[in-house]
């Protein structure tokens, strides 16, 4: 077997290997302000739209599962607790989010577009 079977082998692998990965990661639960920013929003828009989609999934029950992560400040890390969602749980919030401000408003509209494809 050559040098150039090998690699390219190696390359079909790899690429195996990522896609499995990426299709794994989209199926864990991830906290609402991380689905908006993996969306392409700012930290600071996500902030404030999660803190609203937080609002829209308490109106329709959505129970997040809980966990912890940590956060270092100066190095030492604290424990935070968390509510991560689902893929659907977070497209199901974002439906039933109605923002008033404009931005708001528009970000929304991109991330329904978002979800939907």
């Amino acid at each position: 077997m050559t040098k150039a079977i090998r690699r390219a082998r190696r390359a079909t692998r790899r690429t195996a290997r990522a896609v499995l990965r990426d299709r794994a990661r989209a199926n864990r639960p991830h906290s609402l302000a991380s689905h908006v920013i993996a969306r392409g929003e700012t930290a600071e828009t996500a902030k404030s739209i999660a803190n609203g989609l937080r609002t829209a999934a308490k109106k329709l029950g959505l129970a997040g599962k809980e966990g912890r992560t940590r956060r270092t400040v100066d190095g030492r890390g604290r424990l935070r607790k968390v509510i991560r969602y689902t893929a659907t749980q977070f497209a199901a919030a974002l439906a039933a989010y109605r923002p008033r401000k404009a931005a708001y408003v528009a970000a929304r509209a991109r991330l329904l577009a978002g979800v939907a494809a």
